[in-house]
Formats: C-alpha cells, structure tokens, sequence
C-alpha cells in the first residue's frame, strides 16, 4: 500500500482548538443539552457583527461561539435536517418505510406472518425489506443530502462564528487578567 493517503487530522483540528470540543455534547442527555438555549435577539444581534481583522481573531471568535452558541447551533443544525428531509421527499419516505417495516416485523415477535394465502418468516420480511429499501435508498441520494447538510451546516455555524463579535464585557474581563 504505497499510494495510501494519509490525512494528518491533529493538523487540521489543532489550528481551530477542536480536539475536545465536542466530548461533552457526546456525554449529556439531550435535555440539558438545550437548556443553555440563548434568546434569538441574542443569537441574531446584528449590532455585533462584523468583520474580524485577522486570523487570531477568526479563531477567537470561532472558539467563543461554539460554547457560548452551541445549543443554538444544534437547533441549526436540526432545523438544516428537517429542511433537507422535507425537500427530499423520497428520502423521508424511505427512512419511514424501513422504520415502519423494522417496527412491523418486530411486533410479530419472532412469529411467522400469515396473510391465508402466504406465509413469510422473520427472516424473508427482513430480506424483503432490504430487497425494496436498499434500491430506493439509493435512489432517493442519502449521500448527496448529508453532503449538503454537512457544507450548509458548517458554513452557517462557522460563519456565524466567525462574523459575530464576542460581547463587551467579555473583552473588558479579558484585558483585566
């Protein structure tokens, strides 16, 4: 394997301070996880946005308001993934019906299924579920809707990040330690 290519990830990450920014999110239970929610009016202040002077403040600023924000930014992104479901309509068709199908067969309780003149085993319902949803999965383009979701949700996040200065009284209590 000579011509494997390997990207150097710390490289990446350590410019922006993200190595364990993100192991508490893994941690928490998601009620909490929303409780830090801060007002809209708050989250949307356009008084405070501007354009940062350099890439030391791009840095500052990403590094604050990604905890300061961060409930905020999970309700992008989740706003980001009800809208991409609803504009691929076939999408969310196959994630319900594979949901329903899951649902259905394990309802059965490891019991044959017997419509009078048919009857299917645990077994061949999985199959016959894998044998439908896989090619409309692929057809319905989960790749290209996560690819969006990640570039559109990254681009908001890191944008609003970067263009949105930190508050005065976090700066003034900066320059006194």
């Amino acid at each position: 394997m000579a011509g494997r290519f390997q990207i150097p990830l710390d490289a990446l990450t350590s410019r922006l301070n993200l190595q364990g920014r993100f192991d508490s999110v893994r941690s928490q239970p998601i009620a909490s996880r929303f409780a830090n929610l801060r007002p809209v009016s708050e989250f949307l202040d356009l008084k405070r946005l501007s354009k940062p002077a350099n890439f030391g403040e791009v840095q500052s600023r990403v590094n604050y308001n990604l905890g300061y924000f961060s409930s905020n930014y999970a309700v992008v992104f989740v706003m980001l993934s009800i809208y991409s479901l609803i504009t691929n309509l076939l999408l969310l068709f196959v994630i319900l019906f594979v949901a329903g199908g899951l649902y259905g067969i394990r309802m059965l309780n490891g019991r044959d299924l017997d419509v009078g003149f048919a009857r299917a085993t645990t077994s061949q319902l999985y199959t016959g579920l894998l044998v439908v949803a896989v090619p409309l999965g692929i057809f319905a383009s989960p790749i290209t809707t996560i690819l969006w979701l990640i570039g559109a949700t990254g681009v908001s996040i890191v944008g609003h990040a970067s263009l949105m200065d930190r508050p005065v009284e976090t700066a003034f209590s900066e320059e006194a330690v």
